[in-house]
């Protein structure tokens, strides 16, 4: 139970640590990325503007200065382009990277040129002298460098969130053993009350059942009022025992690996349950039948085994209407045996099902214990199957029926 709840707790805290992380990372990469490609729009910006004060109106005709430091453009993968009124390449500097357009728009752009993006930016070139619109400068560059600084970025941001996740993961784990400590001693705590509480309770539960009994059987000058107040006694006596007794199976037995290993004959068990419970059956007018093969065995607890079977058959029997039907089918499935006890019963509705094997636990809350058993027969089959290395699942449908299915592992000492 607490190694189930430890595991959700990890993985709970991993994944607020993980969307944590995740969000930040995220964060940090946005920021960075519109920080370095702002910076680097300013980069061009301001290239532009140098070409564009380089450039003059000579004769009618534009002219370029060509006196730029074409090492640093190369090795900045930037590239000049000058161009007239009507949109014709009048001179380039630095790298052939930026495909001609076929009209030019002033402002910035990302181009595609192949498997690389290109980034520019166009300024309109104005005379100095009558102010006058003379052409455009394209300053442009490449940004297979500034894609290369983010993809190292990313890989620096996810390994940064994995490496953390993982030292996360095995600090968690000790901080899920740290809290559920005092949860889980005191839970061993109430266990001991119960079993203690439970066992304490057998003797004066034996003590007024066994008077109760002597009274109702010497009725002689016994009101028959009196013998009513006995017989009601007597039920709420094996009442109480039956639910002191199961308390204290549970306590003993919650969680704790079954030691008592025997070669278990489960087709003669199934065999013996049917033909115990058939005047029940019959008395409610449900036809009780079984289909399984002679030799199905397995290794664990014959008592224990016993008794899982019996409180699945007596739950069917119980919320069976007359003339419903309960079957038992139990079948050799590799390496484990299963068995199905499904009924025609009222049926469980879907919301209900995860609840069902939980202590006490019952879908019509209106429902009083003396109209039934303890609550506790669905739990301790639960954690008989759980304590034989097998599992319980259940599949209904309201007004159709329910199918409990067991699964065993094989087992024999032969």
């Amino acid at each position: 139970m607490f190694e189930k709840i430890r595991r959700r707790l990890l993985l709970s805290y991993l994944i607020v640590l993980s969307l944590i992380l995740g969000g930040f990372a995220i964060a940090v990469r946005i920021v960075f990325t519109h920080s370095l490609y702002k910076q680097q729009t300013q980069k061009l910006a301001a290239l532009a503007q140098v070409g564009a004060a380089n450039a003059e109106f000579d004769n009618g005709k534009l002219r370029i200065e060509n006196d730029f430091p074409q090492d640093k453009m190369f090795k900045n993968y930037q590239e000049l382009n000058w161009f007239d009124t009507k949109g014709n390449l009048i001179a380039k500097q630095g790298r052939d990277i930026l495909k001609l357009p076929t009209h030019v728009k002033e402002g910035e752009q990302i181009n595609p040129v192949g498997k690389n993006r290109i980034q520019s930016v166009t300024l309109a070139i104005i005379n100095s002298d009558d102010k006058q619109f003379i052409g455009y400068v394209i300053a442009s560059q490449s940004l297979e460098e500034f894609d290369e600084t983010l993809n190292k970025l990313d890989l620096g941001l996810g390994g940064g969130i994995v490496v953390a996740l993982i030292i996360s993961g095995a600090g968690g784990v000790w901080l899920t053993r740290q809290a559920m400590q005092p949860i889980e001693e005191s839970f061993e705590r109430l266990k001991q009350f119960t079993a203690d509480a439970s066992h304490e309770l057998r003797s004066p539960l034996m003590a007024i059942k066994s008077n109760a009994g002597v009274a109702l059987k010497y009725r002689e000058g016994m009101r028959e009022t009196d013998a009513e107040k006995f017989q009601a006694i007597s039920s709420a006596t094996n009442q109480m025992t039956r639910l002191t007794e199961d308390l204290l199976f549970l306590a003993r037995h919650d969680n704790i690996p079954n030691h008592i290993k025997e070669t278990v004959n489960l087709s003669s068990i199934l065999n013996n349950l049917v033909q115990l419970y058939q005047p029940q059956a019959v008395a409610k007018k449900i036809h009780l039948k079984s289909q399984f093969n002679e030799k199905l065995y397995l290794l664990g607890d014959l008592n224990q085994i016993t008794r899982l079977f019996s409180n699945l058959i007596q739950n069917a029997i119980y919320y069976t209407p007359s003339k419903g039907i309960i079957e038992i089918i139990a079948n050799l499935s590799v390496s484990h045996l299963v068995v199905n006890v499904q009924d025609t019963g009222v049926g469980i509705a879907p919301g209900d099902l995860e609840n069902i094997f939980e202590r006490f636990w019952r879908a019509d809350k209106s429902r009083s214990y003396n109209s039934g058993g303890s609550g506790l027969g669905l739990a301790i089959a639960q954690a008989i199957a759980e304590n034989h290395g097998g599992l319980i699942t259940a599949t209904s449908q309201l007004g159709i029926g329910s199918c409990f299915t067991v699964r065993l592992p094989v087992g024999s000492l032969n």
